[in-house]
């Protein structure tokens, strides 16, 4: 395997820019939902996309997939899916009298996991192990996955029926939610005009490689994250979880996926440290769809919640 080049937080923006840039000419899709997504890749967390059907959810992932040069897998989550389906199971070779391990689709780099609240709550649970662990366990043993690894999973939300709702624990893994949400007019048009004869993925061609990729997680775990701003980062959960309306706040998983995240953040745009504008700009998305709303409050006061939460606890 080839040495992973060092890099520096300019770089990491330059590398950054030039993924966003080759996404957009196959996707259209909002610019804060194109950071978001690089910062789960280069923090080493993993998207949940929830949305409407046809918006371009799959096209993203290959889209990203095919920009670094990374393998890609795609799981169609339906209620009969076994885990095994998923992260692989042993095979017994007859000829060589030995069981084989065969890899399932989690084993790539970039994962599209499609609606996945259409798989049974065992089969979801199959996938925790891969998201937080980075391997999977069959029969005793021990498979590594590779690296990177970004699962993005997806599920529509006006789609009720024959679902399963993620449980609170799967949640807590997903470093970010986003939502593409529809086009504009003029966006929808050109679509018309660009895809109606041809697959723009397809088009793409790779603008950097897996080694970068690493190398630039690399870079964005060396960037500075003070005393100070830890102890932000700490009072924003604790002020959650002090909000009449949660039953369950920001867990101390969703501060370290906050702090990550604001390093990559801070890395995306060329410095070497993280300020708390940073932990303000990714608090929604990093925290809003692990609170659990007391009896009576409804889903739309989560964002609320961490709206208040920022607003009461004084930035450095």
């Amino acid at each position: 395997m080839a040495t992973a080049p060092e890099l520096d937080p300019s770089e990491v923006a330059e590398l950054g820019a030039r993924v966003r840039e080759n996404i957009a000419q196959a996707v259209k899709a909002p610019e804060n939902v194109l950071r978001d997504l690089l910062i789960a890749l280069l923090a080493d967390g993993h998207v949940l996309i929830e949305d409407y059907p046809g918006v371009g959810k799959t096209a993203l992932a290959r889209a990203l997939a095919r920009s670094i040069d990374a393998e890609y897998a795609r799981v169609q989550c339906t209620a009969d899916l076994l885990p095994a389906d998923v992260v692989g199971t042993n095979v017994y070779n007859q000829r060589e009298n030995r069981f084989e391990f065969r890899p399932g689709p989690v084993f790539a780099n970039v994962v599209l996991v499609d609606e996945v609240n259409r798989a049974s709550p065992k089969t979801q649970s199959g996938l925790l192990e891969c998201m937080q662990e980075l391997h999977v366990t069959v029969d005793k043993h021990t498979h590594q996955l590779a690296r990177p690894f970004l699962v993005l999973a997806t599920q529509n939300p006006i789609e009720y029926e024959g679902t399963y709702p993620l449980p609170e624990a799967q949640l807590d893994r997903f470093m970010v939610r986003v939502s593409l949400g529809y086009p504009s007019a003029d966006q929808e048009t050109e679509m018309l005009l660009d895809h109606a004869d041809r697959d723009r993925v397809l088009d793409l061609e790779p603008v950097t490689d897996v080694a970068e990729v690493l190398a630039a997680q690399n870079a964005v775990g060396a960037v500075h994250g003070s005393e100070a701003l830890r102890r932000y980062v700490v009072a924003v959960l604790d002020a959650t979880r002090a909000d009449p309306r949660v039953e369950l706040g920001a867990s101390p998983r969703a501060g370290l996926m906050l702090f990550r995240a604001a390093k990559a953040l801070a890395a995306l745009e060329g410095r070497d440290h993280t300020l708390p504008d940073d932990v303000q700009a990714l608090a929604g998305t990093v925290l809003t769809h692990r609170l659990l709303l007391a009896p009576g409050s409804s889903g739309d006061e989560r964002t609320a919640v961490v709206r208040d939460a920022l607003e009461r606890v004084p930035a450095l």
